[in-house]
Formats: C-alpha cells, sequence, structure tokens
C-alpha cells in the first residue's frame, strides 16, 4: 500500500504516527509521505513540508499567510497527480486539507478525512463540500458521527487514541515523583496551548492568574510544559517579565505527567481540555483570540460549548472562560472553587470516568481497518491475490 498523508499540527501528527504503526501491522512494507511531523517521521513517514508551515488558527491571521499555503497545495496536488498513492488522508486541518482532497478524489484517488471539522458547530454548509471531497470520514467523537449520518456522508467512529493511551486510573504520586515534585503541595497545572498565536493570547493571562492565585494562596505551586524548547523559553521570558516572583516548576514534553501531577488545571481550549478529562482532572478552560476574529467567531459558532468535555458530555461540567471574560480573577476564583471543594472534583471523576469508557474503543486498529477496507474495495481482485 502507497497511502499519502497530510497532518498541519502536533494533534493531528500524533493520530498520523498511531494510524501508521497499526496499519504497519498489516502493511510492513507500506511507503506513506505527505506533510507530517516529528512522531510520524519516527515511522517511516517522508514529509514534503515542514509540518510547522500549516499551523495556523483563528479567522484572519491566516490571510497573511495564504500565498504561501496556496504554493503548497498545488505542489502537493502536482506531486500526488503524479506519483498517485493508493488512498489520501487528510488529518485534521480542514481549511487546507478539503480543497486538496475533492481535487485529488476527481482525479480518481480515494480519500479519507480523519478528524471531522467542526461542521455541527459552525459552517455548516461545508457539509455538502464534504460529501463531494471524501470517501469516508474517520471521527473520534460519537456526536460527529450522527451529524454525518443525517446528512448522508459515509462516516466511521473510531474513538479517540488519546482515549487507549491514558489509563483509566492515574496515578498523582507517581506523576510527582518523576517530575520530583513536592507530594504534599498543591499543584495548580497552566497548560496556555501549543500554538505560537495560543502562547501570545493565553500565556500572559495564566501567568497573571497565578500571581492572583498565589497572593490569595501562598502555599499554592505551580506547574507547566511547554510542546517544544522554543515555546518554553517564550513563556519563561514572559514569566520573568510579568511576575518575576512567581516560582513555576517548567517541563518541555511533558504535558500528559504534567496534568496527572496536578490537583486543578487551568487549559486553554482544544486537545489538551480532553487529556486533561481522560486523567480525571479537574479543570477551568479559558481562551482568547484576536479581537477581531472573536466578533465574527462570536457570530458564526452556534455551540454552547468550547470545551470537549462539555461538548461530550452535552451539559456546563466544567467552567470556561471566554475572550473578556477570561480574566485573572474569574479564572483564580473557578480554580479554588475546585481546591475549595473536593467533593466536586469526586463527581466530577465519576462523568469523566464514564465518557473515557465511551471513547476507548482502540481507535489506531479501528482507523487502520477502516482505511485497509477502503483499499481492499478499489483494488482489482487479480492484484488482490497476488498480493
Amino acid at each position: 500500500m502507497n497511502i499519502a498523508i497530510v497532518s498541519g499540527e502536533m494533534s493531528g501528527d500524533l493520530l498520523g504516527a498511531g494510524l501508521l504503526t497499526a496499519l504497519r501491522e498489516s502493511q510492513p512494507h507500506l511507503a506513506a509521505s505527505g506533510i507530517g511531523g516529528p512522531a510520524m517521521l519516527r515511522t517511516g513517514f517522508t514529509s514534503l513540508y515542514d509540518m510547522e508551515r500549516l499551523a495556523v488558527m483563528g479567522l484572519i491571521e491566516p490571510l497573511g499567510r495564504l500565498p504561501e499555503l496556496f504554493k503548497i497545495r498545488r505542489a502537493l496536488l502536482n506531486h500526488f497527480t503524479t506519483h498517485r498513492p493508493d488512498i489520501f488522508i487528510g488529518i485534521d486541518s480542514p481549511d487546507f486539507n478539503l480543497g486538496l482532497e475533492l481535487k485529488l478524489r476527481q482525479t480518481g484517488i480515494p480519500v479519507v478525512h480523519y478528524v471531522s471539522p467542526s461542521v455541527w458547530a459552525w459552517r455548516k454548509k461545508r457539509i455538502y463540500k464534504i460529501a463531494k471531497a471524501v470517501d469516508l470520514v474517520l471521527t473520534l467523537f460519537p456526536f460527529e458521527a450522527d451529524f454525518y449520518r443525517e446528512h448522508h456522508v459515509p462516516v466511521q467512529f473510531v474513538g479517540h487514541p488519546l482515549a487507549d493511551l491514558i489509563p483509566l486510573e492515574s496515578d498523582k504520586l507517581m506523576a510527582r515523583r518523576h517530575l520530583n515534585l513536592d507530594c504534599k503541595a498543591t499543584y495548580i497545572a497552566l497548560l496556555p496551548g501549543s500554538r505560537r498565536n495560543e502562547i501570545k493570547y493565553l500565556a500572559e493571562l495564566f501567568i497573571i492568574t497565578a500571581a492572583t492565585l498565589l497572593r490569595a494562596r501562598p502555599t499554592l505551586k505551580f506547574i507547566t510544559s511547554a510542546v517544544n524548547a522554543e515555546r518554553d523559553r517564550e513563556v519563561q521570558a514572559l514569566c520573568k517579565k510579568i511576575a518575576p516572583q512567581l516560582a513555576i516548576d517548567f517541563f518541555v514534553g511533558k504535558s500528559h505527567e504534567v496534568m496527572a501531577a496536578a490537583d486543578v488545571v487551568l487549559v486553554t481550549s482544544g486537545t489538551a481540555t480532553l487529556e486533561t478529562m481522560l486523567f480525571k482532572r479537574p479543570m477551568v478552560i479559558a481562551y482568547r483570540m484576536a479581537a477581531l476574529t472573536y466578533q465574527i467567531a462570536r457570530h458564526l459558532v452556534k455551540i454552547p460549548f468550547i470545551g470537549l468535555p462539555n461538548l461530550l458530555a452535552k451539559r456546563a461540567l466544567v467552567p470556561e472562560f471566554i475572550q473578556a471574560n477570561a480574566s485573572p480573577e474569574n479564572l483564580a476564583s473557578a480554580l479554588l472553587d475546585f481546591i475549595d471543594h473536593p467533593e466536586k472534583v469526586v463527581a466530577l471523576e465519576k462523568e469523566f470516568l464514564a465518557i473515557h469508557h465511551q471513547l476507548r474503543r482502540n481507535a489506531n486498529a479501528q482507523a487502520a481497518m477502516a482505511i485497509q477496507t477502503l483499499f481492499q474495495s478499489r483494488v482489482p481482485l487479480n492484484q488482490t491475490n497476488s498480493g
């Protein structure tokens, strides 16, 4: 099997790596190329461009990058129409991938889109473009699959690989020993995100919130983990500039350990909220973006929540604060509420465990099986027999 994959960010890179590993169990000579990050590269994947070039967010911010993004997409289209893969798999990054998928499918290449765009939340008419662009959508969450079935788009709910990876019970003391932390202290994890724009809009807010908490509770301790050394330097520099008196334990590439070690987590909206939920830690979700982006988004987005735990539960399990409401005072108050009311934490853990079970479906194997089935349906019988 020869497959093409395009992933535009770190979470997609991890999904791609898990999928490739599962596919290689039955296809040891699998060839895979496209765009991916370090996790995919470790599986033997060939990346034609640096994945960081696709990692843009927001409604307005990507506009300045459009010429470069269009150039990369044209080059990929030329490459894959010349060196035709058996299947093309777009992982997330719908604004980049769907246009490429549509054109590749028109040439007869089977297309899978892995990770549903948020069509259930905003720009619902994209469902018609998706229907034309793909042969199959693989979703991480059950409510997404329901939406596609309603619109007669081929879909399979595969579960979330993180629900398979993260144990149903996490050991806080073991995580603290691993990070060399105080086993008796109360720790708040600060996780402002992995993208450059998230650091820009949220890191300062999180640091000021930590300083606010420390004034109220001088015994509190703080931990954080950056996705790489560059993000770590950015956050540490901000901390020294804004709150030099604040003692934070900094780690790189240790977000799961930091979540497991924490009593409460302050986290930005996105995959990290799902991870925090899977570690059964109470959290407060915050999100800020460029003012113009927010003004546009608030009129377009038609969902009551931004955090995945709340979306999955279909109710407000954990507090969310967006834009101006994401103030240090509001965030500090919500975090302290969990610390002061352990019974709320116990109730939340039970809710999180039930959702964890729902998402735990051996996702990598499920996704690989779906792709294998699509591949076999497209391979001529004599080729299948000879292979």
